[in-house]
């Protein structure tokens, strides 16, 4: 229902077309409207037709962002120069209405009219004709046509809201499709950027195994989304300083990290860790003042109160025993095969990234042929089953068990199988790193 003040003299806009006239004016809009995707393109297409339509000194076209308010698009007057500022130029009150009803609004003289003439806005501005009508589609309202003259009352009138209301009928479709199109596009994008972002970031982690002199390695990394928190790597001093690492080397780090939150910010930020953290262990032989140096650092950079749990591990060839230091990380499992029972590696310090003066300690256990070593983040015990039940650090510990004769890549296999069976086909809610070691003798 459009709501009309009647009292109004005779003007142009009085004069009604032919229907063949106006049926043909339509036909050529909806044709113009539509002759474009390109949306900044159709909505100065639509602002154009609508004022020399209806003969108005301004126009103002606005669209609803989803159940934001109403952001202006367009504004311009009769001599098509955009019009600086406009929201400080129309009645904001008239337009929000129009979107929030759905209806109509005319006036012939807002200055007289008893809805409008207390607004300030309309006082201030000195309005008189206004028009306005929603841009709907599917009884929706996406946004809102504003067209106004500030120099002559009686301007506007029902045939001119007829008009306008059926232009804007079309100018709404067209409009939706073009937005449609631009989401589209913009959705492909991103698309191909995070497909990108992934690639680049799977470069970062190691591609295949060392060979490492009385130790074996296997790995599975599973990035919840497209781009993960999580990574995972094995570094030498020569790894750490851009070359090969020659089979003699001594001892070898391994790292699984966690950033504390999913999608790009994470994979930012585990970037940005991960140089860091590789940077202070290549700059001392002891892992624990390393990782508290790397602490400092990624304190200082840490946004919006992210921050790293970190497990990382050394192994020596010649001898037979580890050294840990556990970042507020999961604890690193170490299976003891001569005893067929598990040893727990715990916490040595805080997160990463939570308090610049943070020390970190660390643990060494002694280990013989057969044992595993065992870094992983936390979305492998906390993988939910289609009931919500966790797979836990039970079932984590009876596979290792089970399994413990197997080289690691086999017994990864089996892990990466449990927990697809697990999970029954949902899609994975954290991402999924585990890192394994064994002591071949």
């Amino acid at each position: 229902m459009s709501t009309i003040n009647p009292s109004r003299g005779t003007s142009p806009g009085d004069r009604p077309q032919g229907g063949d006239d106006r049926l043909a004016l339509l036909y050529r809009l909806t044709r113009t409207f539509s002759s474009s995707l390109d949306l900044d393109e159709v909505l100065d297409r639509v602002m154009d037709e609508v004022i020399a339509a209806v003969r108005a000194e301004r126009g103002f076209l606005m669209l609803k962002d989803g159940d934001g308010p109403l952001l202006f698009q367009v504004a311009r007057g009769l001599d098509q120069h955009a019009i600086e500022q406009p929201r400080f130029q129309v009645s904001r009150g008239i337009s929000e209405r129009v979107a929030e009803t759905g209806e109509a609004v005319l006036t012939s003289d807002a200055r007289i009219d008893q809805r409008l003439n207390l607004r300030e806005s309309v006082v201030n501005l000195g309005l008189r004709a206004v028009l306005s009508v929603p841009l709907k589609v599917k009884g929706v309202v996406i946004g809102v046509i504003y067209v106004d003259n500030r120099i002559q009352a009686g301007v506007f009138g029902p045939a001119d809201l007829e008009l306008l209301t059926a232009i804007a009928a079309s100018a709404a479709i067209a409009i939706d499709n073009a937005r449609l199109y631009r989401e589209a596009l913009e959705k492909g994008r991103l698309e191909r950027e995070l497909q990108l972002a992934r690639e680049v970031q799977a470069s970062l982690m190691p591609r295949t195994m060392p060979v490492f002199p009385g130790w074996s390695f296997a790995a599975l990394w599973l990035p919840a989304r497209e781009v993960a928190g999580d990574y995972f790597a094995l570094v030498s001093e020569a790894t750490l300083h851009g070359k090969s690492a020659p089979n003699g080397v001594d001892h070898l780090g391994l790292i699984v990290a966690d950033i504390t939150d999913k999608g790009m910010p994470a994979a930012l930020f585990m970037a940005l860790a991960r140089s860091t953290i590789h940077a202070a262990l290549a700059a001392t032989d002891d892992p624990a003042a390393a990782i508290t140096q790397a602490n400092r650092l990624i304190t200082a950079d840490s946004p919006n109160s992210m921050f790293v749990t970190l497990g990382y591990v050394r192994v020596t060839a010649a001898g037979d025993a580890i050294e840990c230091v556990n970042a507020g990380h999961p604890p690193i499992l170490h299976y003891r095969a001569a005893h067929d029972d598990f040893q727990t590696l715990g916490r040595t310090g805080m997160p990463l990234g939570i308090d610049a003066e943070a020390t970190f300690g660390r643990s060494t256990t002694c280990v013989e042929p057969g044992d595993l070593i065992l870094l992983y983040s936390d979305g492998v015990p906390d993988a939910r089953s289609p009931e919500g039940e966790e797979y836990g650090m039970t079932r984590l510990l009876q596979a290792l068990r089970t399994h413990a004769s197997l080289d690691p890549q086999a017994l990864i296999d089996i892990l990466h199988r449990a927990l697809d069976d697990f999970d029954g086909g949902l899609p994975q809610h954290d991402d999924i790193t585990l890192l394994l070691a064994k002591r071949i003798g």
